[in-house]
């Protein structure tokens, strides 16, 4: 019986040497989180559990490849994954809309979204990748927290459990984080509003 109390990092190279029992352990622990994130972006429930499945999937297909090198930190790299497939989820039924004509469903509602500004939508969209750009150049141990906080949504306990710190430090690493990253923007001119 695997101990609960083992670290990601433990259980992730149990997994790489053949134990499928380990991968179920990260899965059990961390799914309310990743399959909360999902929901979270994109509030619908059948969409997240199929984002939530391609997530895991798409995991033990990199680690099986041996492409996994997180230095143990799991949660952050699967909500990474997690993060992409939305964006990915996004994009596609963008390109291809379909209507879902479950027992809540309202033209009126497709129609107003559809309508939607797509000047503004695309402006929203480059705002986000130029952010994701400059938070890049962001000192290692600020870009995660920042990372945990903003796209994860973890809180700072959470964050401090995650990377083994001190709510303290995670404080403070949030907070050089903003003032760094309002200097990049600034060095680099890069404008964040519509």
């Amino acid at each position: 019986m695997m101990n609960e109390m083992e670290d990601d990092r433990q259980l992730v190279r149990r997994y790489l040497s053949g134990e499928e029992s380990a991968f179920e352990t990260l899965l059990r622990r961390h799914r309310d989180r990743v399959y909360g994130y999902i929901k979270m972006m994109v509030k619908d429930h059948q969409l997240a559990e199929d984002i939530f499945q391609d997530v895991f999937i798409k995991a033990v297909l990199t680690m099986k490849r041996g492409q996994y090198n997180e230095e143990g930190k799991f949660l952050p790299w699967i909500l990474r994954i997690s993060h992409n497939l939305v964006i990915d989820t996004f994009r596609k039924n963008k390109r291809f809309p379909t209507v879902d004509g479950g027992p809540e469903f309202d033209i009126f509602n497709v129609i107003k979204d559809e309508d939607k500004n797509i000047d503004q939508v695309i402006i929203e969209d480059q705002i986000h990748a130029d952010l994701l750009k400059v938070i890049e150049f962001l000192p290692e141990e600020q870009k995660e927290v920042l990372k945990l906080r903003h796209f994860s949504g973890l809180s700072f306990k959470e964050i401090s459990e995650d990377t083994g710190v001190s709510i303290n430090t995670a404080l403070g690493r949030m907070r050089y984080a903003l003032i760094n990253l309002r200097k990049l923007i600034e060095d680099h001119n890069i404008v964040l509003t519509q």
